[in-house]
């Protein structure tokens, strides 16, 4: 796993083999973004403690979405050190293990992509302690706000830090190579929908599920990646 600063003293993406997760600073009191995948709980803590803070400050884990590579191990994590995890009413109860994960609707290109994401190891059914509606103000970043963002999965979610110009996307968008819209959609209709919502946010950094943070000119090229992915339908 690697530790990559995204603004100093505040924010850290943490890189997996596949996936990433993000760590929100407020002063020592600390945020996770998405948890990596089941078994990588020890990483966790280790980059933490390598960035001077302690694993003990974790409040709380705001998953974006129910998929394996997001939700692995939030459980174990919040189990040692007392965390809260949230996620949308719509995927919090397949994160518990109440329902399945929801298929994607796969295009043809994405096939042998989605194959190399199951090598993901399964996460465990895990407890969601308060779910989130859009809308709702989270504490942590001088107020931290929920917008539903469909389509990746029906409980996905961005956070929108305004505070900070900071927009977490989940898998909704990409950033691997360009801006795009994300893939393994079970409605590429609406996630299309929840890009251009996302865009129109027009933070000065996106987070996203897959690639890197992006920092420059990042209103503008969310927008435009919007409208080039509704023109390609």
């Amino acid at each position: 796993m690697d530790l990559v600063e995204v603004l100093p003293n505040r924010l850290h993406m943490l890189r997996f083999p596949i996936g990433q997760a993000y760590l929100w600073q407020d002063g020592e009191a600390l945020t996770l973004i998405d948890a990596g995948h089941a078994g990588s709980a020890d990483a966790i803590e280790e980059a933490i403690r390598s960035l001077g803070l302690l694993p003990e400050r974790l409040e709380r884990i705001v998953l974006t979405h129910c998929h394996r590579d997001h939700v692995g191990a939030a459980g174990e994590l919040a189990a040692r050190r007392d965390a809260r995890v949230w996620a949308h009413r719509l995927d919090a109860p397949v994160i518990r293990g109440e329902l399945p994960v929801p298929e994607p609707a796969l295009l043809d290109w994405e096939l042998p992509l989605y194959a190399q994401g199951l090598t993901v190891p399964e996460a465990p059914p895990t407890p969601v302690d308060r779910e989130l509606e859009h809308g709702e103000v989270l504490p942590f970043g001088e107020g931290a706000v929920v917008v539903h963002a469909p389509g990746h999965t029906p409980g996905s979610i961005g956070l929108h830090l305004p505070r900070h110009g900071v927009l977490f996307t989940g898998d909704c968008v990409a950033g691997v190579g360009q801006v795009m819209l994300g893939v393994f959609n079970v409605d590429r209709v609406q996630a299309m929908a929840s890009f251009r919502r996302l865009a129109e946010l027009a933070p000065s950094v996106a987070c996203f599920g897959h690639g890197d943070p992006w920092v420059t000119d990042t209103a503008q090229t969310l927008l435009a990646a919007a409208e080039s992915a509704e023109a390609a339908g």
